[in-house]
């Protein structure tokens, strides 16, 4: 049993015979893939307050430090990433960061807002305003909380990192894997397309990567949800100084994910922190979002590549390189699907229309994505545009 899984109310076991298969997975067991896609993005930290303290994490800031970005602030970014071409608005930031930062909490409380999750929401409205769509990475979440900002959200997400219960989760408030199953399992619950991942190198086992995967697979297999899942090394910071993750373990860590997950979800990882050259014949099939206007704010030490180092790195491997949604396909309808679409179409998405029953339908994006994805404008021409332009 995954430690602390059915506290939060999540029945999961992963059976010893299947992790014993993943483990012996290598790299020459999977195959490459047929082209490679990425997102272009803008990266908006809402705040840098958490609550948990991770010891490889350089995002948070102490108490009395962590700011809080303005509408205004938001409105900004937005407008430059539009302007630049852009199709997603990643917003971040730590998990409940009101609950232990008294400024935080009380700047919210001046501009008419009781919770974090509320400001969100009109930071999300304010990035559809500005032609972008919304992607929220805010950490653990209830479903209260989630349910607050799904509709204004093309998709969501949140790093399992891993189902062990490790050191580098240190503090009096530290991750628990039972909660971080508990968020991803209200995804499904809401009908979010939802994007996962593991981290690799904070003192996991080999055994602990092939059950955090596992553990993905079966929250997808409840609810059909996972979109993409990250394989993400951790990497050498101000705060973080035990190393990376070697190629050889993540060439082979890589060749698990892509054999322990359904062809479906897409196994990305992250250029500017993994060896990404070395690992497309490993199954990656995404190189997620990258940003031609905003730093990597959680890991700001590394750089985003510039989309001629993405072509650079498809064309090594002699792929095609295709830009996507925030939202990946098969969870649009099949009226906003193109008509090349030759995918699994997501679980009540094949067949629905404007008219269908959400009490029989799984509806995985909001009337309001919807409507910003067919509408008449710049912004939602230039979403068309990337579909048809995605391999």
């Amino acid at each position: 049993m995954i430690p602390g899984a059915r506290e939060y109310g999540v029945e999961i076991e992963i059976d010893d015979s299947a992790i014993d298969e993943v483990l012996a997975v290598t790299p020459a067991d999977v195959e490459a893939p047929a082209a490679l896609t990425f997102a272009r993005n803008v990266f908006i930290p809402l705040t840098t307050a958490c609550r948990y303290t991770c010891t490889y994490c350089t995002y948070f800031d102490a108490p009395g430090q962590a700011s809080l970005l303005s509408l205004e602030e938001v409105r900004e970014i937005c407008a430059r990433g539009a302007a630049a071409g852009c199709t997603e608005a990643l917003f971040t930031f730590g998990d409940d960061p009101d609950e232990r930062y008294t400024e935080i909490h009380e700047q919210l409380e001046a501009w008419g807002h009781d919770s974090i999750h509320t400001y969100l929401r009109e930071a999300c409205e304010v990035a559809l305003e500005e032609g972008l769509l919304p992607h929220a990475n805010p950490g653990d979440q209830t479903r209260e909380q989630m349910a607050t900002v799904a509709d204004v959200n093309a998709s969501m997400g949140v790093m399992l990192e891993s189902t062990a219960e490790v050191d580098a989760h240190a503090g009096p408030r530290k991750k628990e894997p039972g909660q971080r199953l508990r968020t991803i399992k209200n995804a499904g619950e809401l009908d979010v397309a939802f994007t996962t991942g593991i981290l690799v190198g904070i003192g996991e086992s080999w055994r602990d990567r092939a059950e955090s995967l596992l553990a993905i697979a079966e929250m997808h297999a409840r609810y059909d949800h996972i979109q993409e899942v990250i394989v993400q090394p951790v990497a050498n910071n101000e705060r973080w100084s035990e190393g990376s993750p070697d190629l050889e373990t993540m060439r082979r860590v890589t060749a698990m994910a892509r054999a322990a997950l359904p062809e479906e979800i897409s196994v990305q990882v992250p250029p500017n922190l993994a060896p990404a050259r070395e690992l497309i014949d490993c199954g990656v099939d995404d190189l997620g979002g990258v940003s031609p206007i905003t730093d990597d704010h959680i890991n700001p030490d590394y750089k985003w590549p510039a989309l001629r180092e993405l072509e650079e790195i498809a064309a090594s491997a002699d792929l095609p390189l295709g830009e996507r949604l925030p939202v990946y396909e098969r969870f649009l309808p099949e009226d906003l699907r193109t008509n090349g679409f030759d995918g699994v179409a997501a679980d009540g998405t094949a067949g629905a229309t404007d008219g269908r029953d959400p009490t029989t339908e799984r509806m995985w994006i909001s009337p309001v994505i919807r409507e910003a994805i067919a509408a008449d404008d710049t912004a939602g021409e230039r979403y068309r545009d990337v579909l048809e332009s995605t391999p």
